[in-house]
């Protein structure tokens, strides 16, 4: 599983399933809950789907807006397993 593909995987499925809208231009370093866009009922969504998609399990005290705010906060979560 390399980053490309996990970050280009991550991002179609939160532009389309969490934020709804599959033309929003997610940039990397965006604050996904801090900026409104989801809200933090949708991490738990995203961690069903990460376990799912990857099969990496994430713990709740780590479904967090601190840890999990950015495209590249979720992205490094899922390459560290």
């Amino acid at each position: 599983m390399d980053e490309a593909s996990v970050r280009a995987d991550l991002r179609a499925y939160i532009t389309r399933e969490l934020i709804r809208d599959e033309g929003y231009g997610l940039k990397d370093d965006e604050g996904i809950i801090s900026g409104g866009l989801m809200d933090s009922f949708a991490l738990a969504e995203l961690g069903v789907y990460v376990e799912q998609a990857f099969g990496v399990y994430i713990p709740d005290p780590d479904l967090t807006v601190a840890k999990m705010d950015t495209l590249n906060q979720i992205v490094a979560r899922v390459l560290r397993g």
